[in-house]
């Protein structure tokens, strides 16, 4: 038994018809929590992880033996408190940590490859939801996430808008942007052109595209960092040397950490689930869902709003997080709004900003007193 099928996980039974037009049941969804549920089942917290994340938030993943992606966040007396709150995470359905996804053995006994059905933000939020009845929680009390992460918490609280008392989408966007879906597809085709990709059935075939995942990583990797927290960690450093080698070895230290990057989520990560899930965040436009008006997306909630953004970031830009909370005072809803300054980029969610995670600990902490 691999280390990937002892994770936790339910079977879930009831069929959920994908928005390609398929319909899937009896999978699996994986997911971890954190802290305690308490006896009035209203600390609950759902959180929604990105494109390269998965389950296991906080703490050690027992599977890469790598830091938790929220470490900074999430725990014991942190921004979301896990001595106060019950947090739930899931890895989403087409994800490669145990949840439902191409890696998964089909009914002819061989991995699902580029047979899995392709998926959206909402099928992972549906797929989700079903974490609420298996424990029994009535209501959240928030839903939190960054980037795609984001994503769901907006398409959550439009599917279940009775289902959460606050929602905290950060650094995210309503609908996915032509630079960003160009950035996805270099990172796709670069995948593909591996010739160890093989259509996507490299796992029956013993290879693995990592020369392709490796550059869609690199290339993705970039668009999460800043033009001035570059240059202020790289420069133009050389690696280890006086002078220019005049060859085509890593001769900047920006080169060599790219490569870097690069290799090392090849070691964790699947390359069918990086085309699938980029291709959900592509798909993403909640605007769209509701004929060009965002604002009907969230008529029927009362939940209260908090939307984060980042002075730096330039692949989810303030200007689209504004988007968002324009749509909810459109209509009145309660949502309050703030831009952290940080030179770290898109990133800078999983980083240790903290004027990023005292806001989200002041508004957990301040809306949870107003709740009880």
């Amino acid at each position: 038994m691999s280390k990937i099928d002892k994770v936790k996980k339910i079977i879930v039974e009831k069929p959920l018809k994908l928005d390609c037009g398929k319909t899937i049941k009896d999978f699996p969804l994986a997911y971890e929590t954190y802290g305690k549920l308490n006896d009035r089942k209203d600390n609950a917290i759902l959180v929604f992880h990105a494109l390269t994340g998965d389950q296991f938030a906080s703490g050690t993943n027992p599977i890469t033996n790598k830091e938790g992606w929220w470490n900074y966040a999430l725990g014991p007396g942190k921004a979301i408190d896990t001595n106060k709150f019950f947090v739930i995470c899931a890895n989403v359905i087409g994800g490669c940590m145990g949840s439902y996804g191409p890696s998964n053995i089909g009914d002819n006994g061989k991995p699902l490859g580029t047979n899995f059905p392709v998926i959206t933000i909402n099928d992972m939020v549906n797929a989700q939801y079903n974490l609420l009845d298996f424990f029994k929680i009535n209501k959240l009390f928030s839903v939190i996430g960054g980037s795609m992460g984001g994503m769901q918490v907006l398409q959550f609280v439009s599917n279940f808008p009775e289902k959460s008392h606050t929602a905290i989408p950060i650094a995210c966007t309503a609908s996915h942007s032509a630079q960003n879906i160009a950035l996805n597809e270099l990172g796709r085709q670069s995948i593909m052109a591996d010739h160890n990709w093989m259509d996507g059935f490299y796992v029956e075939n013993k290879k693995v595209p990592d020369k392709g995942l490796a550059v869609a990583r690199m290339a993705a990797h970039i668009t999460y960092l800043s033009k001035k927290g570059l240059q202020e960690k790289f420069g133009r450093k050389l690696q280890e040397r006086d002078d220019l080698k005049f060859g085509f070895d890593a001769d900047f230290q920006i080169e060599s950490y790219l490569r870097y990057q690069g290799s090392v989520f090849v070691d964790r990560f699947d390359a069918n689930s990086y085309l699938y899930i980029t291709r959900a965040m592509d798909y993403f436009d909640l605007t769209k869902q509701f004929n060009g008006n965002l604002s009907k997306a969230f008529e029927k909630t009362n939940s209260k709003f908090f939307v984060i953004s980042f002075t730096s970031d330039w692949l989810y830009p303030t200007s689209e997080n504004r988007d968002i909370v324009i749509a909810l005072n459109s209509i009145s809803k309660d949502v309050g709004f703030i831009e952290i300054t940080s030179d770290k980029g898109h990133d800078s969610f999983l980083l240790d900003v903290p004027d990023f995670l005292s806001a989200v600990k002041n508004f957990l902490e301040t809306s949870y007193q107003k709740l009880k």
